[in-house]
């Protein structure tokens, strides 16, 4: 669908202990994005956004400031085949 991008988003940093999971979920849900968030053990958070281009893209973009308590040092976003059911959800550690 050309109106539906998914993306497999990566982020690094001091990004885990300050809401970063919540805010994701607030801000994707405000844009209208289907997904998924969740801390990884390594420290870094894991998004996948589906959604309109723009809506996607703003929130990548989003996700470099993070939440007023992160500290964003690397944001490394790429294309997704994966199935994403409709909603915007946080998820256990992987």
């Amino acid at each position: 669908m050309a109106d539906r991008v998914v993306r497999h988003v990566r982020i690094e940093g001091h990004v885990q202990g300050v809401w970063y999971r919540g805010w994701t979920v607030d801000e994707a849900t405000r844009l209208g994005l289907d997904g998924w968030v969740r801390n990884r053990r390594d420290g870094s958070v894991e998004v996948v956004l589906a959604g309109p281009p723009e809506a996607v893209d703003a929130m990548i973009a989003a996700c470099h400031r993070g939440p007023p308590s992160a500290r964003v040092d690397r944001v490394v976003a790429s294309p997704s085949t994966e199935s994403v059911p409709a909603g915007f959800e946080q998820r256990a550690t992987a």
